[in-house]
């Protein structure tokens, strides 16, 4: 994807350039880490390998460990250079604490990140501070993630400002550059965001982002705050950006039918783990693990004379300081009922299985559905199940 706009960089003293070789044998020894992502486009980007985020539960008058919250537990997945990878799942899956463990923002108890060739997994803050500006994030409140007290020339600025541009005009320059690509009038550096709309201050956020020319982006659901009207405004610009300044997406949200406008390809989340990963044609068209059929039955269908039933899942997600033995859905799963209920989805854990063209699902009997299965577990609901999840 050729880049028609590049975004510029701050000033400043180059960081230590480690020996790396890209994939292919090319020698860069001399390059820039920061430049390695840029390096052969569509490449591996992002490697994510058996990454864990464990939260503890203190309690008592000593305020002793008393459990563990499992947010996210053991996570594999890569992210090509250019590409949109979108993570779905019911509230408190774990999506939002996977972005944020993936940029180190909050610590990850486990596992190993590789952004552009190099392990960042444990390194110091001093030597993650370069890569920042190649790592940036789209906060999901456009009113609580900018600060009320701060122009928005310092909003944006204070990122350049860290990243060494010391040069008040450089940067105010780049601020309100910043501010144009995202369809903002240049003067509104010398505004505060209680003067803005919730769609303007979100195009703040981005602009925010954008000024220190990332590489990838994590998009913790940038429009679930906004208008329907305003959503898809937002939606093209992230869209045009992408395509203008080859940036690569990690796409957190619930809503699937802006997954499916938006992004390459998809995880599905729940309870901390990944259940099925696959491009976005695989897993709307042949879905293979029951909760994602579950997922894709709950989006409604446009055509309001066209009544569409939805397959209910039964039950509460189970807590995530005490997820499930064996495989974490099974205590709601539709097709492990219809198959008898076998001890297996109890006492195994499923593991992520290939499907062919990197679509893969961790469910021990994913060749089991069908649209005919589907239809059975539809119609064998109850009445008082289907009208609560579609009523009239």
């Amino acid at each position: 994807m050729e880049s028609s706009t590049t975004p510029v960089r701050p000033d400043g003293p180059p960081p230590a350039t480690p020996e790396v070789v890209v994939e292919g044998g090319a020698d860069v020894t001399e390059m820039d880490p920061l430049e390695i992502a840029r390096v052969g486009a569509g490449k591996t980007l992002l490697q994510v390998r058996g990454l864990k985020k464990h939260f503890p539960i203190v309690g008592g008058l000593l305020r002793r460990q008393i459990g563990t919250v499992y947010a996210v537990d053991g996570v594999d997945f890569d992210v090509n250079s250019g590409e949109t990878f979108a993570l779905v799942g019911e509230s408190g899956c774990g999506k939002t604490t996977l972005g944020r463990s993936v940029l180190r923002l909050i610590e990850p108890t486990a596992g190993q990140i590789t952004f552009a060739g190099r392990d960042i997994s444990h390194i110091s803050a001093d030597e993650l501070r370069p890569l920042r500006r190649k790592m940036q994030i789209i906060f999901q409140d456009p009113f609580g993630s900018l600060n009320p007290r701060m122009p928005v020339s310092d909003l944006i600025g204070e990122g350049l400002l860290a990243q060494g541009m010391k040069d008040r005009k450089a940067r105010d320059k780049k601020v309100e550059d910043s501010l144009e690509l995202v369809g903002l009038r240049r003067e509104y550096t010398r505004r505060y965001p209680h003067e803005f709309s919730g769609g303007q201050r979100q195009r703040i956020g981005i602009a925010r982002a954008l000024a220190l020319g990332p590489d990838i982006v994590v998009c913790d659901e940038p429009v679930s705050a906004l208008d329907v009207s305003i959503q898809s405004q937002v939606l093209n610009l992230l869209l045009d950006l992408r395509r203008d300044l080859n940036l690569t997406y990690i796409f957190i949200s619930h809503n699937l039918s802006v997954v499916q406008y938006f992004s390459d390809r998809v995880g599905v989340m729940y309870l901390g783990r990944i259940a099925e990963l696959g491009s976005v044609e695989q897993l709307y068209k042949d879905p293979r693990h029951p909760y994602t059929v579950a997922l894709l039955s709950a989006i409604p269908d446009p055509n309001p004379r066209k009544r569409k039933k939805r397959l209910v899942l039964k039950g509460d997600v189970p807590s995530p300081a005490a997820p499930p033995a064996g495989c974490r859905f099974h205590t709601r799963c539709w097709l492990r009922e219809k198959l008898g209920n076998p001890e297996r989805c109890v006492t195994e854990e499923p593991q992520l299985r290939n499907f062919g063209g990197g679509h893969q699902t961790a469910c021990h009997f994913a060749e089991e559905i069908s649209a005919d299965t589907v239809s059975s577990a539809v119609e064998t609901q109850s009445v008082l199940e289907t009208a609560v999840a579609d009523p009239v």
